[in-house]
């Protein structure tokens, strides 16, 4: 059976292998395709294309965009996006200009809290990454501060301690519209783990459908065999394409593959035909 995987990070946002690595790796699973959809950013797609070169495998340039609905953190992937585009990547340079504020003010909240850090000591910690929660949940392991990485976000980073800073987000419409301004397909990610009720995700959907949503990550490594059905369903009842993605991080998701999830993923390369040709319907190409 032919397989892809339409949702994987690299070391560019908060996973632990490069571009260059998830090539090889795709390779090794006997992937026909992979989409690299970092958080907020495109820094590692040439990277990835330029590597992936004379192979076989199919590269799918993503994203994956950040947003907040009802104060809830919502994420919606891009596959095939033209992100060479120049609009297209003024937009992304705002976003990582917004992030470099946050991250400094988050890093003072922490040296007060006597931890030795910077955005500078991050950068360097990590080169060339988008830093994330996820990176500085690492930066403070690797130093002693915490003995776990779920302890980061217990006590420094996440949404209710004292030293974190929200950054600034677009709405899950407005990343709808970006991605598709960029010819490319938006795709409501893993919606099960947004942990709302049946009918506030339909109301979420409809509102996505309205601005442009094309397709619903209905197959995903935490899904049960339940609530896979319940998202083809979702999918279907408002005339929505599937997409499916391992999420794959590396080290900071221990046991999750690329490719299988969590041992039983599978995604079909039918999946990504339909995608496929959802992308000629719509941008004529």
């Amino acid at each position: 059976m032919h397989t892809v995987d339409l949702h994987v990070h690299s070391t560019k946002s908060d996973g632990s292998l490069s571009p260059s690595q998830l090539v090889d790796l795709a390779g090794e699973k006997g992937l026909d395709a992979f989409a690299l959809t970092d958080h907020d950013t495109i820094d590692g797609l040439d990277e990835a294309i330029e590597y992936n070169s004379g192979n076989s495998l199919e590269i799918i340039p993503g994203i994956e965009f950040s947003t907040e609905y009802m104060g809830k953190d919502i994420h919606i992937l891009g596959l095939f996006i033209d992100y060479k585009m120049p609009s297209f990547r003024q937009q992304i340079q705002a976003f990582v200009d917004s992030r470099i504020l946050r991250n400094e003010k988050m890093c003072r909240n922490l040296q007060e809290a006597g931890i030795d850090i910077s955005f500078d000591k991050l950068k360097e910690a990590f080169p060339g990454s988008v830093i994330t929660r996820g990176h500085y949940a690492r930066y403070l392991l690797e130093h002693g501060y915490i003995k776990s990485l779920p302890e980061a976000f217990e006590r420094y980073v996440g949404d209710r301690c004292r030293y974190f800073v929200p950054r600034e987000k677009v709405t899950p419409e407005q990343a709808v519209h970006l991605i598709l301004d960029a010819k490319g397909l938006p795709i409501l990610a893993h919606p099960t783990l947004y942990h709302m009720g049946k009918d506030a995700l339909q109301t979420l959907v409809t509102r996505l459908k309205k601005a442009g949503l094309v397709g619903i990550e209905a197959v995903y490594s935490t899904y049960s065999p339940r609530e896979e059905r319940e998202m083809k369903r979702l999918a279907e009842k408002n005339d929505l394409l599937i997409s499916g993605g391992s999420d794959f991080h590396g080290k900071s998701k221990p046991g999750l593959e690329m490719a299988t999830g969590y041992g039983k993923l599978q995604i079909s390369a039918d999946i990504l035909a339909a995608l496929r040709l959802k992308r000629k319907e719509l941008f004529d190409e």
